[in-house]
């Protein structure tokens, strides 16, 4: 797909390098604030503040009126503009040579999820929002499945590491099941990053996919269930799963579970009690509490398998633990062993405050089939958890609800 650079199957938009580099000189003013539900207009726009030198501040394309005055103090910021003259840029090497001129002017802001509160706002330059790109021949031909929000690192990693190497990105974030199919199978993407809440949207397996060389998983724990199932769709992918946060980008990577810091960043990485510390020039510019010195805590819960190397195990963010009566209950290892009940599709497990136990903890699922009850996933779990850990509220649902960045939506849930 010479010179394509961005397709939506849903809509059956194409655009081209050439539309795109035209798009660009044809803009004669510039706003610092980006808010555009198009992927296209996203991308634009970055590549537009990039070459000229400037700020570019992401905003999610479904945040209220409310919010972007909490997160910017302005209202209005959507409708700031300046007049500029016109970049003019007619092909790869105009871009490459602007950029090289201005990019250690230029700076962007993301927002956290805010999964847990409100989002938390992170600046990058362009060499900590690159760090992790790859630019060599053997990319060239890379076609990317892109299946997150490109307003969030996830997205923006992927978008870097396929325009830097001229690649045709396909957009993929909220289609359905059967859309990803009929793009695949049309487009024969060779790259594909994504959530494991979405891959796990794609199963059941029902056939296989040769054309996927490389396979990301980021965002959740990528849990054993969904792992060999998408062995079996896509035999011929290398599947990754990555370590990676707003704050830092890409750090680890792992072909399980497992986690290895490379020996060049075993001086930058600590774990304390547990938790996951990365040094502050792993990280880019915000307000912080949660810095001890020049060291950043992650919040994530980890369990070190060796010291040398370096390797480790993830095991949940340390505010999403559940505390049951005073017994610290981790919602992945619950959800683990729900998914591997017969009969069950899909299922997420969340607390909720409980004036006399401090939570409890509750599960939605998605079933199979109707012949699956509560009684008999409480009785299957009796031999696989502790008491305390087998939810005490089940519910059947249809689909499971999810953030903005396409993960589960871990919020504390109201009392009970």
């Amino acid at each position: 797909m010479d010179d394509i650079f961005y397709i939506d199957p849903e809509c059956e938009s194409v655009k081209t390098y050439s539309d795109l580099f035209q798009d660009i000189s044809l803009i004669v003013s510039y706003t610092p604030y980006c808010k555009s539900f198009s992927f296209y207009e996203v991308f634009k726009h970055i590549i537009h503040s990039l070459v000229l030198g400037k700020e570019i501040i992401l905003l999610d394309a479904d945040f209220s009126n409310e919010e972007i005055v909490k997160l910017t103090g302005d209202i209005s910021v959507t409708d700031m503009h300046e007049s500029i003259n016109p970049c003019v840029l007619s092909g790869f090497d105009d871009f490459k040579r602007f950029v090289e001129e201005n990019k250690k002017r230029w700076k962007i802001t993301i927002f956290t999820s805010g999964t847990t509160g409100l989002p938390k706002k992170v600046s990058h330059s362009f060499d900590s929002i690159t760090r992790s790109v790859k630019t060599d021949k053997k990319h060239l031909d890379d076609i990317w499945g892109f299946a997150y929000n490109p307003t969030h690192m996830a997205g923006l990693q992927v978008f870097f590491q396929a325009f830097l190497n001229h690649n045709t990105i396909i957009r993929l974030f909220r289609l359905e099941r059967e859309i990803f199919f009929q793009a695949l199978k049309k487009y024969n993407f060779t790259h594909l990053s994504a959530t494991p809440t979405f891959y796990r949207l794609l199963l059941p397996v029902e056939q296989s996919f040769n054309s996927l060389q490389r396979l990301t998983s980021g965002g959740e724990k990528f849990d054993p269930h969904t792992l060999e199932q998408l062995k079996t769709m896509f035999p011929s992918a290398k599947i990754t799963n990555v370590y990676a946060s707003t704050e830092a980008g890409t750090l680890f990577a792992s072909d399980g579970e497992i986690f290895r810091v490379k020996d060049e960043l075993t001086h930058l990485v600590r774990i304390r009690q547990g938790l996951l510390f990365v040094h502050k020039r792993l990280i880019g510019l915000f307000d912080n509490q949660q810095m001890e010195g020049e060291w950043y805590s992650t919040g994530d819960l980890v369990d070190i398998v060796s010291e040398d190397p370096l390797t480790f195990r993830f095991i949940s963010r340390s505010n999403e633990m559940i505390n049951v009566g005073g017994y610290k209950v981790n919602p992945i290892e619950i959800e683990e062993a729900i998914r591997n009940l017969d009969g069950v599709k899909d299922v997420f497990v969340y607390g909720k405050s409980n004036r006399i136990l401090g939570g409890i903890v509750c599960c939605d699922i998605i079933k199979k089939t109707d012949s699956l009850t509560e009684l008999k996933i409480r009785e299957s779990l009796k031999s696989q958890l502790q008491e305390f850990k087998i939810p005490r509220v089940i519910t059947f649902v249809d689909k499971l609800e999810i953030t903005r960045t396409g993960k589960m939506d871990r919020k504390q849930h109201k009392e009970i």
